[in-house]
């Protein structure tokens, strides 16, 4: 006998529970023009409203340019939602133009703690693919005129809240959440100047996800006084008290601080952060407090602020308790003084697997890893093959440095005793002997030369020659340390070229602050020939000259560095030794008869 497929289903349909309804508005239906001209806030509220009252839904916004001269609240279960999904390039410039649903944001000019542009006002409350933009906002207001958050989530409790696929475009600040369990923040774009994203007391976790700070909407210049206020002034994300915060392929650029985990009332952060990264940043990263279980950070990129002097990677404040912050897969680059700084006598710092290209923008012999006080793990990391690597401080409770790399040995300068601990890091390519010590050429600008030299650009390769890295450039104060043995007498000749900007009649070559050569007061390639008594077993010559800006010089160069003379090549030889055979100090080897 066969079936029914019609009473089938009826009675399927008949068994199944009640399912709500899920209605959508329209804001245009409200009464919203999307003209650019027309306020057509009460109209956005009055969907909204109609919406909460219906138990939620989605209220939808066509796209057009709305302009909005009050403030917004979305009920709880309703999603207000527009055309937006990515920026397209440039967006935001004069003449690039905005397309898509354009919220134009007028309240709170001045009065930042008056009421947020959107409040997210319920539970599962949704903000997605919208543009809001500040038509009063000018690059010209330095400082920039302080508004109230673009978006806003409690401080009443709210859970569940959303805001995604948004461009926040020249906001003050972008999102501030405060007491929103299992929020989610995903895709969002912009450059709020005082600060883009702030959470504190969440106390479940919660998702930020690709979100993008850039300079969208502004001629990016890094000393224009707007985008140099936000380097320096800005904060890209901060973090109060977030239990086991997540927050995966995030990425500012031109911020004061990239990330900054702050200490507030209700506590500190911990969580995980992957596939972070911050550009052009004073502080990559800025750790004022973490909680025990700490702030687990993996494949993170840090580079400092363009043209500072200044800059660091990662740094961990004195103020900072027991908390812990460990390091994973990260990469350090660009104009840093230092990758990682740690201050704090309590925090346990641990560094694993990580990449440190660049520092020392000063030349001072910085490290790339500076320990002061706490304890610290440092394991199986590479460095760039010159200038110091781990500094660890007279204060340090306990470094364990195992397992790192140079290309010309691991480096550290331990001033913590029996306190360190170094175990299977790289050697020094050679060990200097007695018979090395008395006759050495260091070719400056050849690989391993950095061995030798405190407070030098990096290589270069000399003018009308083939070979890439043959020479470097000095600033005002730049240093050799010459392995040399106690008590003799040497000799040490430099080959050099000077600039005729370079010369002067104070340029000279020091041992301490007594002066052993002085350069020609001529332009050109030179050779000059000092001597010196050693009374260690390294003794450090200063090159102090005047310097010259190649771009001050001329008009068509874009450099601005402060150069004095470029050197080639420094031999040192002890008395009496003429004859030994010549040490190549970059290579280990010696010279072939």
């Amino acid at each position: 006998m066969g079936v029914n497929k019609s009473v089938v289903l009826l009675v399927i349909l008949l068994l199944a529970p009640a399912v709500a309804a899920w209605a959508e508005w329209n804001v245009r239906d409200a009464g919203a023009l999307g003209d650019g001209k027309a306020d057509d806030t009460a109209a956005f509220q009055k969907a909204l409203d109609q919406a909460g009252a219906a138990g939620g839904g989605v209220v939808t916004v066509p796209a057009g340019n709305y302009c909005l001269r009050g403030t917004l609240r979305i009920p709880g279960a309703v999603t207000l939602e527009g055309v937006f999904r990515t920026p397209p390039l440039h967006v935001g410039i004069p003449d690039g133009g905005l397309r898509g649903t354009v919220l134009m944001a007028y309240a709170g000019r001045g009065a930042p703690k008056s009421e947020p542009f959107i409040r997210l006002a319920g539970h599962a409350a949704v903000l997605k693919g919208v543009i809001i933009t500040y038509p009063e906002w000018r690059q010209t207001d330095v400082p920039p005129i302080p508004y109230p958050p673009a978006v806003q989530a409690g401080p009443d409790h709210v859970e569940d809240v959303a805001v995604i696929d948004c461009l926040i475009l020249n906001a003050y600040e972008g999102l501030h959440f405060q007491n929103a369990a299992r929020m989610i923040i995903r895709n969002i774009f912009g450059y709020p100047s005082y600060r883009g994203l702030y959470i504190d007391q969440c106390l479940d976790i919660s998702r930020v996800e690709n979100c993008h700070f850039w300079p969208f909407g502004v001629r990016y210049q890094p000393d224009d006084p707007y985008c140099k206020w936000v380097n320096t002034q800005g904060v890209a994300f901060e973090f109060g008290r977030t239990d086991w915060q997540y927050v995966t392929h995030t990425f500012c650029f031109g911020y004061g601080i990239g990330y900054r985990f702050s200490k507030t009332e209700s506590g500190s952060c911990n969580g995980s952060f992957v596939g972070i990264g911050a550009d052009s940043c004073r502080r990559g990263v800025y750790v004022e407090d973490a909680q025990t279980a700490g702030l687990l950070i993996t494949n993170g990129e840090f580079v400092g602020r363009w043209g500072s002097n200044d800059s660091v990677g990662v740094e961990i404040a004195e103020t900072c308790g027991a908390g812990k912050v460990n390091l994973s897969n990260c990469s350090f680059w660009g104009p840093l003084d230092m990758c990682v700084w740690s201050r704090s006598a309590k925090a346990q710092l641990s560094i694993s697997n990580s990449n440190f290209c660049q520092w020392d923008v000063n030349g001072t012999g910085a490290p790339a890893v500076r320990l002061d006080a706490g304890k610290a793990v440092v394991q199986g990391n590479t460095f760039d093959d010159y200038r110091a690597h781990v500094l660890v401080g007279e204060d340090v409770i306990s470094a364990i440095l195992m397992g790192n790399q140079g290309g010309s040995g691991f480096r550290c300068e331990n001033r913590a005793g029996n306190r360190t601990q170094r175990i299977g890091n790289e050697k020094p390519p050679f060990e200097w002997t007695d018979a090395a010590r008395a006759n050495y050429q260091i070719d400056v600008g050849g690989s391993g030369d950095g061995l030798y030299l405190v407070g030098w650009y990096n290589r270069e390769k000399t003018p009308g020659e083939d070979e890439a890295g043959s020479m470097r450039w000095s600033r005002s104060d730049s240093r050799f340390t010459l392995p040399v043995k106690p008590g003799s007498d040497y000799a040490v000749k430099l080959l050099l070229s000077i600039p005729e900007y370079a010369i002067s009649p104070g340029n000279a070559l020091y041992f301490g602050e007594e002066r052993i050569a002085t350069l020609p007061e001529a332009e050109g390639d030179c050779t000059i020939t000092g001597r010196f008594r050693a009374a260690q077993d390294t003794a450090t010559l200063t090159l102090r000259v005047k310097t010259w800006r190649p771009s001050e010089v001329n008009p068509e160069s874009g450099d601005t560095r402060s150069l004095g003379v470029a050197v080639r090549s420094v031999w040192v030889q002890e008395r009496g030794q003429g004859d030994r055979p010549l040490f190549n100090a970059n290579t280990g080897e010696y010279a072939k008869p």
